[in-house]
């Protein structure tokens, strides 16, 4: 008797597994897809990046939902970020020049716009600044840790397997060669010449001219406009007011804001401990971590 008890509380247990599962597939479906609401009044569309670049989606939403929107003819980009990881700053750069190829688009500068903050920054069709705006820090930075001799006094032993000498560079367990420095040396000015280009292209200035202040130095708002890295020197308020000419509206323009991100629920239930080691917050802690930032 209570071999079938147990037989028919499997049963009804995977069923709800079963279930759920199917429940949680749909509504995760459903929630995943993309933006359609459509803005009936005409505005300025505001898109904002706040703190270190670690992901680079985000803002690319919302970028291509206002791109999308027929009576939204300028966007303004507010940047407050000290930088951030190389490709998510390279990608959202990438989505600011498509955007700045068929609409207007206004960067506004808060109290920091450094290193991948101004990269993001520098394919606009106008960047504003505040005149105490800290901004520029043109190149690269990779930071490394060695703990061999903290293991060695705990008596921990670390053992690796590669298949090439380089495999393990910068690991925090072994000692960093000549030729782990050297190699890394060249990722990092392939890289800084990658930043340094980018901003000649976005500016529209001679190489040479962005190669003298690319040696990493902070500029003030001012300073930067005295270098052609930015263009005007004003608040939010002026660049969403700048973004409205642009557009062609008359008076102050609407401030209009991109849809919420929608949860989606999927991820959350079938992601768990991976998805935290997998996102942006695991990728920040992993150890080789290059980055346009100002740390």
């Amino acid at each position: 008797m209570s071999k079938k008890v147990a037989i028919v509380a499997a049963t009804i247990l995977i069923s709800i597994i079963l279930l759920f599962a199917l429940s949680v597939k749909i509504a995760g479906t459903i929630l995943r897809s993309e933006d359609t609401s459509i803005i009936s009044e005409k505005g300025v569309g505001l898109v904002e990046v706040k703190g270190m670049i670690l992901d680079s989606r985000e803002t690319v939403r919302q970028l291509r939902y206002f791109l999308k929107q027929d009576t939204v003819k300028a966007v303004v980009l507010r940047v407050d970020s000290p930088g951030g990881i190389v490709a998510p700053s390279q990608e959202i750069y990438s989505e600011v020049k498509k955007f700045a190829a068929k609409k207007k688009i206004i960067v506004s500068m808060g109290s920091l716009a450094a290193s991948g903050g101004y990269y993001i920054s520098a394919p606009a069709t106008m960047i504003y600044a505040n005149p105490g705006s800290i901004t520029a820090s043109i190149g690269v930075i990779l930071k490394l840790s060695n703990i061999e001799s903290l293991m060695d006094k705990i008596g921990i032993k670390s053992y690796t397997l590669k298949t090439g000498k380089f495999k393990d560079s910068g690991s925090p367990f072994r000692k960093f060669s000549a030729e782990d420095r050297a190699m890394l040396q060249l990722v990092i000015a392939n890289t800084h010449e990658q930043f340094v280009r980018a901003v000649a292209e976005g500016r529209k200035l001679p190489i040479e001219d962005v190669r003298k202040i690319a040696d990493g130095r902070i500029l003030s708002g001012e300073q930067a406009k005295e270098h052609k890295l930015v263009d005007r020197l004003g608040t939010l308020q002026d660049a969403i007011e700048e973004a409205g000419r642009l557009a062609g509206i008359s008076g102050e323009p609407e401030l209009l804001l991109p849809p919420k991100k929608k949860i989606n629920y999927l991820d959350l239930l079938t992601e768990g401990v991976e998805g935290t080691f997998n996102g942006p917050l695991g990728r920040a802690a992993s150890g080789l971590r290059m980055t346009y930032g100002t740390e």
